[in-house]
């Protein structure tokens, strides 16, 4: 399985926590995601690393930012 942790803006609470996890499991191949609010971090299991476009755009439309990532073989930090 591969894991990568992603920044994430904007989270703030239980429900940031609910969106971010809810927008980042309906990625194809995504098999766990962990959301830390102080860290401002959502670390993600998947069956094949994740395209860094379709997770910026699923955070996106849950209404926060992907700020960088690591971990993930051709994820780009920013």
């Amino acid at each position: 399985m591969e894991r990568a942790t992603y920044e994430v803006r904007g989270m703030t609470c239980e429900h940031c926590r609910e969106a971010v996890t809810n927008g980042l499991s309906h990625l194809p191949g995504v098999r766990s995601v962990t959301v830390d609010l102080d860290a401002g971090t959502a670390e993600v299991g998947s069956d094949a690393p994740l395209d860094p476009e379709a997770v910026g755009h699923a955070l996106d439309e849950a209404g926060y930012e992907l700020a960088g990532s690591t971990g993930s073989p051709g994820a780009a930090d920013s």
